[in-house]
């Protein structure tokens, strides 16, 4: 087993690492609000006062953060940054959902310091972080790709090596703008059904025999159905990754993802920032 460093005890970063714990690795953590690694150090792990200190004997450390900035400061700070602890020999792993050019930096901070590293967004909410079926999408030399499958395996249902660093982000970019979209297609899918009066469990059943029924269908239209709006994949989140992925499409027009950031900046406003994604339904109901 593995030493390892977690960094970030958020919802997925807290579920992550305890998917990690229960596999058996040596696990350190750390969160800038310490009191969210205390059911982890319960349940065997290791608190850390800093990032550097976290990192500082760990074979892997791997970052779960909010955005692009909070990532930089965490790895890159001088005193307390992550780098300034890893050992050469480890494997920096940055999993936060950031930029293109963010994760390209932290690669080419790493690299002038002779330090090795490897972006790894994930695809995938709660659930999946629990039962070990999320996807990656590996951004860095290939050979540091392969060095982290046994690692990531426990956490992983697939694991893609799509490039070199800033790959990775695109691709989680990319998944989660036609997440967004499909988010929002369903708000107005399902009050258009409720106020015709159409029964929406026979609605449901019927489109689910249908091609437009996709994988995550399932749990979108039924959070909504049941106005269960518990965050797994919070709106303010996902409207930031509208925020990057709109960036990112520089000259390409991008206006359905344009729209549906739109919509969600509007549930934002009316107080459901911190709902699950699907709340968004509420500003069609309303």
């Amino acid at each position: 087993m593995a030493k390892i460093a977690f960094l970030g005890m958020g919802a997925m970063g807290s579920r992550m690492a305890r998917t990690l714990l229960d596999a058996g690795h040596d696990l350190v953590v750390w969160n800038r609000t310490p009191e969210r690694c205390d059911p982890l150090i319960e349940a065997g792990a290791t608190g850390a006062e800093t990032p550097r200190d976290a990192a500082a004997a760990a074979e892997f450390t791997i970052s779960m953060l909010r955005d692009t900035d909070v990532s930089r400061e965490v790895w890159c700070d001088p005193e307390t940054g992550a780098f300034a602890g890893l050992p050469e020999s480890s494997v920096a792993i940055e999993s936060s959902t950031i930029t293109p050019e963010g994760a390209a930096e932290l690669g080419n901070f790493a690299r002038e310091r002779g330090l090795t590293f490897l972006e790894a967004p994930v695809s995938g909410t709660l659930p999946q972080a629990e039962n070990g079926a999320l996807v990656y999408f590996l951004g860095g030399e290939a050979e540091t790709a392969k060095r982290v499958n046994d690692v990531l395996e426990p956490l992983a249902k697939a694991q893609h090596h799509v490039g070199t660093w800033g790959m990775g982000a695109r691709m989680k970019l990319a998944t989660n703008a036609m997440l967004g979209v499909q988010v929002a297609a369903w708000a107005e899918i399902i009050p258009m059904l409720e106020r015709g009066g159409m029964d929406i469990d026979l609605a449901l059943e019927a489109l689910s025999s249908t091609p437009i029924w996709t994988p995550n269908a399932p749990y979108i239209t039924g959070t909504m159905q049941r106005s269960d709006f518990t965050p797994q994949f919070p709106v303010d989140l996902i409207s930031k990754d509208f925020r990057y992925a709109i960036a990112e499409g520089g000259e390409a027009r991008m206006p359905m993802t344009e729209a549906a950031k739109r919509l969600f900046a509007r549930a934002s406003e009316a107080g459901h920032g911190d709902e699950n994604m699907t709340g968004v339904v509420q500003v069609n109901r309303d």
